[in-house]
Formats: C-alpha cells, sequence, structure tokens
C-alpha cells in the first residue's frame, strides 16, 4: 500500500502533474557550498526516478563536491558520491538572505521538470538554544518578513515544507526557555496558514524522533498550538539516526493521538545502521557519530498509509556541527559523506 503522497506520485506517471536525540542536532543555517566548490562545474542531470515526485538539483552541495573531487583525481571516490548521494532529492534548507529569489529559483527549476520542491525553513528565533545550530531571525518581526519572501517565492508552484525542526521539541524539553513559547508558538501556526493558503504547498510540522520526545502525548499540546490541525502533517527523524521502524511505530502512535489521520515524513538520510550506540558515544551520539550509513533513499513507496514518504531533510554529507573533528553545522564533510555512502546496503 502506498501513502497519500504515493498515490498522488502515481498520479504524475499517468501523466497529471503533481501539487503537490536527546535532542537532534539539526543542520546549520542555509547550508552551502565549502569554500573552493566554484572552482568545479557539476555532472550532468541525474535521472528522476519514479519513486519520488521530488526535485533532484544538479547543482546541489554533493554534486559540486564530487565534481571537485573529480577534478583532484580522486574519481572513484567521486563515482560514489555521485551515486549514492548527487542522485537523490535531498532538500533544500532556504538561507536568510533573499528568502524570496531564492525559493523562486529552486521552484522554478522544480517546475520546469514537473518535479515539487522539498524545501526547509529552519529560521525560528531563538533557535537550537543556543547551541550548535544557533542563531534564527533576531525577533518575530524579521521572521514574519522572512516567511513572507518565502511564501512569495513559491507561488502556485508545488513545493513540500519541512516546518521549522527541532521547534516544538524545545519547548516541550524545556531547552527553550518559556519566555519565548507564545511567540513561537504564534510564528508556527503563522506560518502553516500562510503556506497552506498556497494551492500546491504541502507542510510538515517538525515532532523530533522516538528517543527526543519519548512519550508522543506530550507533542499533542503543542503540535496543535503550533498548527498541525491546518497541516498536512508531521516530520520524523530529522537529522537523526533512529531506524525507519522505529520512527514508523512512533509516527502512528503520535498519529492516534491527534485523533487519526495524520500523516507523516520520515527523514532517512543517514539511519541505515541506526543510532550509534550508547557505549559508543561522547554524551552526543546525536553529533557525527562514526559508522553510520545512508537509509532508504526517497520515496513515496512506504508501504503505510500513514507514512507519506521517506526523505532525504538532512543534507547527508554536511556535518551536524564542530564535534568529533567535524566543520562548522551544516558544512561538507567529504570523508563523512564517503562513510556513509560506503556503509549503505544498496
Amino acid at each position: 500500500m502506498y501513502g497519500h503522497m504515493g498515490r498522488l506520485a502515481a498520479s504524475v506517471a499517468a501523466g497529471a502533474v503533481l501539487l503537490i536525540a536527546g535532542c537532534f542536532r539539526p543542520p546549520g543555517p542555509g547550508p552551502g557550498p565549502s569554500p573552493g566548490d566554484d572552482r568545479a562545474q557539476p555532472p550532468r542531470r541525474a535521472p528522476q526516478s519514479s519513486a519520488t515526485p521530488f526535485w533532484v538539483n544538479p547543482h546541489g552541495t554533493a554534486a559540486r563536491q564530487a565534481a571537485a573531487l573529480r577534478a583532484r583525481g580522486r574519481a572513484d571516490e567521486a563515482g560514489l558520491i555521485e551515486e549514492k548521494i548527487a542522485a537523490q532529492p535531498v532538500a533544500e534548507w532556504i538561507g536568510t538572505k533573499a528568502p524570496r529569489a531564492e525559493t523562486a529559483r529552486l521552484t522554478r527549476a522544480a517546475a520546469r521538470e514537473n518535479r515539487d520542491a522539498l524545501l526547509v525553513l529552519y529560521n525560528i528565533p531563538h533557535r537550537d538554544c543556543g547551541q550548535f545550530s544557533k542563531g534564527g531571525a533576531p525577533d518575530g518581526a524579521a521572521y514574519r518578513r522572512w516567511l513572507a519572501g518565502v511564501v512569495a517565492g513559491i507561488g502556485d508552484r508545488p513545493a513540500t515544507v519541512i516546518l521549522e525542526p527541532d521547534a516544538v521539541p524545545h519547548i516541550v524539553d524545556g531547552c527553550t526557555p518559556p519566555v519565548y513559547h507564545q511567540e513561537r508558538y504564534r510564528l508556527l501556526a503563522e506560518a502553516v496558514e500562510r503556506l497552506k493558503a498556497l494551492p500546491r504547498t504541502r507542510v510538515y510540522l517538525d515532532a523530533g524522533n522516538p528517543r527526543w520526545i519519548t512519550d508522543p502525548g506530550r507533542l499533542t499540546g503543542p503540535l496543535r498550538r503550533a498548527g498541525i490541525d491546518r497541516a498536512d502533517g508531521f516530520a520524523l527523524n530529522t537529522a537523526n539516526y533512529r531506524s525507519t521502524a522505529e520512527n514508523l511505530g512512533y509516527g502512528r502512535a503520535l498519529s492516534r493521538l491527534l485523533g487519526g489521520g495524520k500523516t507523516f515524513v520520515i527523514d532517512t538520510s543517514r539511519n541505515g545502521n541506526g543510532p550509534l550506540p550508547a557505549s559508543g558515544g561522547q554524551g552526543m551520539n546525536w553529533c557525527n557519530p562514526p559508522g553510520r550509513a545512508l537509509g532508504e533513499p526517497p520515496t513515496t513507496r512506504t508501504g503505510d498509509e500513514l507514512a507519506d514518504a521517506y526523505l532525504w531533510i538532512k543534507r547527508p554529507g554536511e556535518s551536524d556541527g564542530t564535534c568529533r573533528g567535524g566543520p562548522p553545522a551544516g558544512r561538507w564533510w567529504t570523508e563523512y559523506a564517503l562513510g556513509l555512502a560506503r556503509n549503505a546496503d544498496w
């Protein structure tokens, strides 16, 4: 059986255009190329998979990095990155400098190929409690202006939006100070409302992962205040490593608690080997854990009626932060990317 988005994807084949831990630490804001990436041309566009309606960006970080490896004579490694990572649709994290222009560029490129743009909005004020991915808009007014640019950039083109990784779970776990809670709920609810007013935009509110807020019942009230009733569903496992099976069970439980029928998506970008065992950590098993692997490639063919898609929300190969020798959050790390690709079982 296909999830709801799987059925939508099937309509494309028929000729219709789609409408379309503990705490985790998400990728850094607006992850972009490492210095020197513009010295190499990206490889040819990868063929689009029939298992997903999402667009593959031929100029994405992994494609540029593979081209740079090839230019340095590392052809085997370049081929591995191209085949395993660059050929997959991965989310685009919208930056802060020109949100309207950036979003319009991405959604137009996707629409030209009759594909959906997969976008992440990650700019909530007081983001990540001042930790590795700290930042965000300076205040609510700045966030609303940024959001207005994103909304205008999407327009009537098809897009799927993952809304504000960690924003709700960080309220629930107490990491975000209470003084900011009311504003955060308002901003999230407004974001859902404005995005859902667009004709072909789907919205999934981030809901953490099964080992962050272990009791899903603690999320139901906060998610409702954040606009889940208007959203299409929720997102699980963003930038984390929990297994797909564990997330499916958690997602079903949370959907039931929300009244049943609310669907979800799962980030499978790096969960191929599951999480790092507790005995192998440095107290931060979520941050660049060794020995991990790419998970299931992005698809809407999940076999679960409530699971709309397996997505690559975190961009594989980009660091979680300056832990275990990694570069800053969101920066490409070639050796880590190669490890994820080599360890994949597909």
